[in-house]
């Protein structure tokens, strides 16, 4: 998931007060970013060498089984190199993202002077706390560090050890169960090579200066509250009110691409997993159930803040649309989908199925 970024026309830079001639001087310090979001990382589960060894050793295993049936699952990636994946702790996915980010937001210059660091600070910080909640990811947009190739799956071993122990589940199924949705991201991307430079396209827009003063930012959200027009719960209806037009149709189609993505993910994992992980049902109702499980209010107001309520949306829409449009016309049909940005449905198609295959099909 991506944080929201914001934009400070007034940034000190060089700590001397001037105000910035460019957007660099508000780049964020990414070097700060990683170094303090793993000093602030909580410690994970209590497990020996020999437990950490050996899950590592099969969350490896696992991701390279899983290619095999979801290449078949998605008729996607046939014929591509399998790639290992990155096994990491907390400290090692917070430097990984940290490494990423600038290559997704194009913040090819280091953080400079006072805005920098306060914005790396921040950034350490949200990734301290995203760091015990990922299970894996994968990050188009960064080499990997032992072939070079661009692309790179990452696992967190002591996030899914900590899961797999408060579900009690099987480890071994639950391990390839992660692996299924994960494997499934990279062969989305490396069958897809378009997907990452649409994200990372969108992404910019999103981030950018609109070169609005504050004057017309507070205008469009009185003119917006005035006329009545429907808007998103949380901090989706937050983002309707706050981005350019240009800003929040970039927005839009970041969501619907991240519905899209995570959707396709969890269908996959439902349809490979019965052959395959032979818990899948056990594990996919105590994982939902988890999902969806009452917090502390401090919980839900970070997890508003950041967004992962709306990523858990994207979970449940995505996959109710991929559901219902393979269930049609079949896998082969659907899959129409990854062929452009105007094969990509819109917000409203991913409520209504019948309009992406009216439209595309």
């Amino acid at each position: 998931m991506t944080a929201p970024q914001t934009h400070d026309e007034s940034v000190v830079e060089d700590g001397v007060g001037e105000a910035a001639d460019d957007h660099r001087a508000a780049n964020i310090d990414w070097g700060l970013a990683a170094s303090l979001g793993g000093r602030l990382a909580r410690p994970g589960p209590r497990v020996t060498r020999y437990t950490m060894d050996q899950a590592r050793a099969e969350l490896a295993e696992a991701a390279v089984r899983a290619e095999a049936p979801v290449r078949e699952v998605t008729g996607l990636a046939d014929g591509l190199r399998v790639p290992a994946a990155r096994v990491l702790d907390r400290a090692g996915w917070i430097s990984a993202a940290a490494s990423s980010m600038p290559a997704m937001l194009g913040d090819h210059e280091p953080g400079r002077g006072l805005a920098g660091k306060v914005a790396g600070a921040q950034a350490g910080g949200l990734l301290a706390f995203l760091s015990s909640a990922i299970l894996g990811q994968y990050d188009p947009f960064s080499p990997d560090p032992d072939t070079g190739e661009e692309g790179v799956l990452m696992l967190v071993a002591p996030n899914i050890i900590a899961v797999e122990r408060q579900l009690r589940v099987s480890p071994s199924d639950f391990r390839l169960w992660v692996c299924l949705h994960e494997v499934t991201h990279r062969v989305q991307f490396s069958a897809n090579p378009w997907l990452a430079g649409y994200m990372r396209d969108n992404v910019g827009v999103l981030t950018g200066d609109a070169g609005e003063s504050m004057a017309e930012v507070a205008g469009r959200i009185t003119e917006t509250l005035r006329s009545g027009r429907p808007r998103e719960k949380g901090v989706l209806g937050l983002m309707q009110l706050i981005q350019s037009p240009d800003q929040h149709d970039a927005f839009e189609r970041v969501m619907v691409l991240g519905t899209l993505l995570e959707g396709h993910a969890d269908h996959v994992m439902d349809a490979v997993g019965p052959a395959h992980v032979p818990t899948v049902a056990a594990i996919r109702e105590a994982f939902d159930a988890r999902r969806t499980r009452p917090q502390n209010p401090l919980q839900r107001l970070i997890r508003a803040l950041i967004g992962m309520d709306a990523k858990l949306a994207q979970y449940i829409r995505g996959k109710a649309f991929v559901d219902a449009v393979v269930g049609e016309v079949g896998m082969a049909a659907f899959n129409t989908v990854w062929t452009s940005p105007d094969t990509m449905p819109t917000m409203a198609e991913i409520g209504e199925p019948q309009k992406w295959i009216a439209r595309v099909l």
